[in-house]
């Protein structure tokens, strides 16, 4: 199989925060729509995914922003079936996941992974579970 028979398209765009109040003022005042507001209990961070038509923006109050040019911190990929994508590709990859990860987001949750591409740039592979 191929990787492309498994990516649908962008799922998201990570951008960490300090505020995330301010963020989602000012993602609002540009015309998105909060779509759903979470906790990442594992991280102790307070998650918010902002929606523009096709695009979506996941942004998390970690306190460790970089706060200049070139912060967005990752590009995420919706993927049918994670798990086939991992064991396509982990290891051509440098790989920040050991293993496919869980988060109890959306209703039932997603599944994702991280690879580091060659700018250092994240890009993650992610299931919605439905």
């Amino acid at each position: 199989m191929n990787l492309n028979d498994y990516v649908t398209g962008v799922q998201h765009i990570g951008i960490p925060t300090n505020h995330i109040d301010e963020t989602i003022s000012f993602y609002k005042a540009i015309g998105f729509d909060v779509i759903m507001e979470t906790v990442n209990e594992a991280a102790n961070e307070k998650v918010a995914f902002l929606q523009n038509k096709n695009l979506v923006i996941e942004t998390y109050e970690n306190k460790n922003a970089a706060m200049e040019n070139g912060a967005i911190d990752h590009i995420s990929l919706d993927v049918t079936d994670v798990d086939a994508v991992f064991a396509m590709i982990a290891d051509k990859f440098e790989c920040l996941d050991q293993e496919v990860q869980f988060l109890p987001f959306w209703e039932k949750g997603v599944k994702f992974f991280t690879i580091l591409g060659p700018n250092h740039e994240k890009i993650e592979f992610c299931e919605r579970i439905v």
